[in-house]
């Protein structure tokens, strides 16, 4: 193994180093100088690693990594809605098989983004990956769905919070009555109240730094796999095979009509509900550890949760039968708690620890989630600021913590908006969110393409197996689940609704003047300035 003497250059002065001199200097295209520089000519000039020895970094772990994409995966869903996934679907069966499958269509982009983050580690990720391979506007798009899927989440926590809690505590909650009804939903002060203070507490530990927050996510998350291990433990001791027939049955009048049908429905779920590990990118350029081992952290998140959404829809489903446990819609929530409550019912003192344990377990799920996306949201808007497709007050660091806080601010205000908004619009923002990550995962897929052909030598800790056609293939899967949401079909099992669509429009229509408030700074400055921006390493 050669060993080169360091070459230390600025980003301006590596961008007129000429392929040639580099090789005078001893390194070969593409290969690493100083672990900072992927220099192929000077357009390759461009990308520069965040892995900077003069930044401080957080001390976040692979553990904390894998904390916070497993945290936002997995959240809440699993305890409060799991009957409502064997509903939508056709049963328990249909469902789990439905979320094998997910894991095969999600591996390959766990696979890219393990690729792409260790060759790309800065805050943006996918708007970062597609600004290299296919240029701004492309970037851009990316870059504001991915921010709409996760900022979107926020208000879906801060609605859910307070339904979790009115369960633990309705004397509390339901005292004073409505402050009106939206969408048929009636709103309670003491919903708002709760929902902007669990706001306000999560903006104010993200803003104080990774370190305080990923501590917070790493107790939460352990509490929350305890709880549902004991879940899943509990369900299969009283498990029934019986319980989990018919097989297949329509029970929500959805639009399948067999098991196939049935099975691809949660297709239209799983995007939500397996979104969550595209906030590792955002956090990557933030911290010391290994970016190679970062990416992998990525593909065993995804695994784990779909294996683990597979492993819960058998054992709940064969814990009493499945279709007793949806009720028409009338099982109530925690539905996890209030199934192993009643199967448990000959052991009250049993039955009853199990239902405040999940209870508590999908709390903390959900403050994961919603930790974990804020944080993330922050940074994608900060590294999109960067490159001026927004304005740039959301490249604004506290001057004391280092954190993106002009950023925080607009995520905490959306997440505060929920509340006021009513339980009624959880379906909408599910799909929506859903559409969203659809979005930037089919982008991130071709991007991995691109650069295989534009960039063949640039360093990479990790190679997707597969390579480019994989991604190709789950690029275009993808491209035609996107299309098919939109298609207003009557056989089609993934359209998303003329009300979600109208939500999808109005996000485009926000990011777009978003896009344009901006224009005014990026016309001031040169493409090739934009891109360090982004690429370059803030110290």
């Amino acid at each position: 193994m050669r060993c080169l003497p360091p070459l230390k250059v600025t980003w301006m002065e590596a961008a007129n180093l000429s392929h040639i001199e580099i090789k005078k200097m001893g390194y070969k295209s593409g290969e690493s100088i100083e672990d900072s520089l992927i220099i192929k000519n000077r357009k390759e000039a461009f990308y520069m690693s965040s892995n900077d020895t003069n930044r401080k970094k957080e001390s976040m772990s692979l553990l904390d990594f894998f904390c916070i994409g497993f945290g936002c995966i997995v959240g809440v869903g699993w305890a409060l809605t799991v009957n409502r996934w064997m509903a939508n679907t056709g049963g328990p069966i249909p469902a789990s098989v439905g979320y094998l499958v997910a894991l095969l269509l999600m591996t390959p982009i766990g696979f890219a983004y393990a690729e792409l983050v260790p060759m790309m580690p800065v805050a943006g990720g996918g708007a970062a990956f597609a600004h290299r391979a296919f240029g701004e506007r492309i970037a851009f798009i990316s870059g504001w769905a991915c921010f709409g899927g996760f900022v979107w989440i926020l208000p879906w926590e801060a609605i859910m919070v307070a339904e979790i809690v009115s369960m633990m505590f309705p004397w509390i909650l339901f005292e004073g009555g409505y402050l009106y009804v939206f969408q048929g939903w009636g709103v309670h002060i003491s919903h708002i109240l709760m929902g902007a203070a669990c706001t306000i507490f999560l903006f104010i530990l993200n803003l104080r730094g990774g370190g305080a927050s990923a501590k917070f996510q790493r107790i939460f998350v352990i509490f929350m796999i305890g709880a549902a291990l004991i879940a899943i433990i509990a369900a299969f001791m009283r498990f029934d095979p019986q319980n989990l027939l018919p097989v297949y049955e329509n029970v929500r009048d959805r639009q399948h009509t067999n098991f196939f049908g049935g099975m691809m429905t949660i297709l239209l779920l799983a995007p939500f509900f397996l979104a969550g590990f595209e906030t590792i990118p955002q956090v990557a350029e933030n911290s010391s550890a290994e970016p190679k081992s970062i990416g992998k952290v990525v593909i065993l998140s995804i695994t784990l949760a779909c294996l683990f959404y597979a492993v819960l829809l058998i054992a709940l489903g064969g814990a009493m039968p499945w279709i007793e446990f949806w009720s028409d819609g009338e099982f109530g929530t925690p539905a996890a708690g209030l199934l192993l409550q009643l199967v448990y019912g000959d052991i009250p003192i049993i039955g009853n620890t199990l239902f405040v344990i999940l209870t508590l377990g999908a709390l903390t799920g959900l403050i994961t989630t919603w930790n974990g996306f804020m944080k993330a949201s922050a940074y994608l808007l900060m590294g999109m600021g960067r490159a001026k497709m927004v304005p740039s007050i959301f490249t604004k660091l506290h001057p004391k913590y280092g954190t993106p806080y002009a950023g925080l601010i607009f995520c905490a205000i959306i997440s505060i908006i929920g509340p006021f908004l009513g339980f009624n619009m959880i379906d909408g923002i599910t799909e929506l969110a859903g559409a969203a990550f659809v979005t930037t995962w089919c982008i991130t897929s071709f991007c991995l393409v691109k650069l295989r052909k534009t960039m063949p030598d640039a360093h990479r800790p990790y190679k997707m197996p597969g390579g480019p056609v994989l991604a190709f293939i789950a690029g275009s899967i993808l491209l035609g689940a996107l299309v098919f949401m939109f298609l207003p079909f009557g056989w089609n099992p993934l359209f998303m609704g003329w009300l979600t669509v109208a939500y999808c429009v109005g996000w485009a229509v926000v990011g777009l003047l978003f896009y344009l408030l901006a224009s005014g700074e990026r016309n001031a400055v040169s493409p090739e300035e934009r891109a360090r921006s982004l690429f370059e390493a803030k110290k």
